[in-house]
C-alpha cells in the first residue's frame, strides 16, 4: 500500500478562481485511482484545515504532491500561511526535529534535522509566463529554470524536512493561451513517467 497526499493550493482571489489547479488535482486523483494498492488524501488549502491533521497527513504519506499557482514569483499567500502553520505544528511531531546543528559546532549541518526521511514529493506550478521566458536568451528569467529560480527556496524547504524531490512539472501561458486538454494529456504522461516506475518497484519490494 502506498499513501498519496495531494495539496491543492489553488486560490480564489481577484481574477484567479483556482479552477485550473482544481483540474490538475482531479487529474492527479484520477491517475492514482487506477492502482489498487494506493490510498489518497487531498487537502484544499483555501477550504481550511486542521494543522495537526495536516502534520499527520505528511507523516502518513509516502508521496506528497503539491499543486500551486505562482503569483508574483511566489506561492499564494494562503499556501505560504499553510506551510508556516503546518510545519511549525510539526516541530518535533514528525516533520522536523531541529535545524540539524549542534551547539558544539554550530557552523555545520544546518538543514539536516528533518523527520520525513523515506518520503518523496512532487510539485506542479502554473504560470502566466510562457516557457520561453525561462529558456530563451534575453528573456525575463535569464535562462534560469523554474526549479533553479523561483522554486529554489521551495525545494530547499522540502529538503529541510528530509523530503526527496521527484521531477516537477510546470504549466505555462495558462492565462492567455490555455489549452487544458493538451496540458492534462502532457501532465498525465509526466505522472506515468514519474510514478509508474515508483509504484512498480514498491510493488515488488525493491
Amino acid at each position: 500500500m502506498k499513501n498519496i497526499f495531494i495539496i491543492n493550493a489553488g486560490q480564489d482571489f481577484n481574477h484567479s478562481g483556482g479552477l485550473f489547479n482544481q483540474t490538475i488535482t482531479d487529474t492527479t486523483v484520477k491517475f492514482f485511482e487506477q492502482f489498487e494498492d494506493v490510498e489518497i488524501r487531498v487537502t484544499y488549502v483555501q477550504n481550511g484545515y486542521d494543522e495537526i491533521q495536516e502534520v499527520e497527513n505528511y507523516v502518513w504519506a509516502d508521496y506528497i504532491i503539491y499543486h500551486t499557482p505562482v503569483w508574483w514569483f511566489q506561492v499564494p499567500f494562503k499556501f505560504k500561511e499553510y506551510i508556516d502553520k503546518v510545519f511549525t505544528a510539526g516541530h518535533q511531531k514528525g516533520i522536523y526535529f531541529s535545524d540539524g546543528r549542534r551547539s558544539a559546532n554550530p557552523d555545520l549541518n544546518y538543514g539536516t534535522g528533518g523527520m520525513l526521511q523515506g518520503r518523496k514529493y512532487m510539485v506542479t506550478t502554473s504560470w502566466n509566463a510562457p516557457i520561453t521566458a525561462f529558456t530563451l536568451p534575453g528573456e525575463f528569467f535569464m535562462e534560469t529554470s523554474v526549479d533553479d529560480g523561483p522554486l529554489f527556496g521551495f525545494h530547499r524547504m522540502n529538503a529541510f524536512v528530509s523530503l526527496e524531490k521527484l521531477e516537477s512539472f510546470s504549466f505555462h501561458d495558462v492565462e492567455k493561451n490555455a489549452d487544458v486538454t493538451r496540458d492534462m494529456e502532457l501532465y498525465t504522461k509526466h505522472l506515468e513517467h514519474v510514478f509508474l516506475k515508483e509504484l512498480q518497484e514498491s510493488a515488488i519490494g525493491l
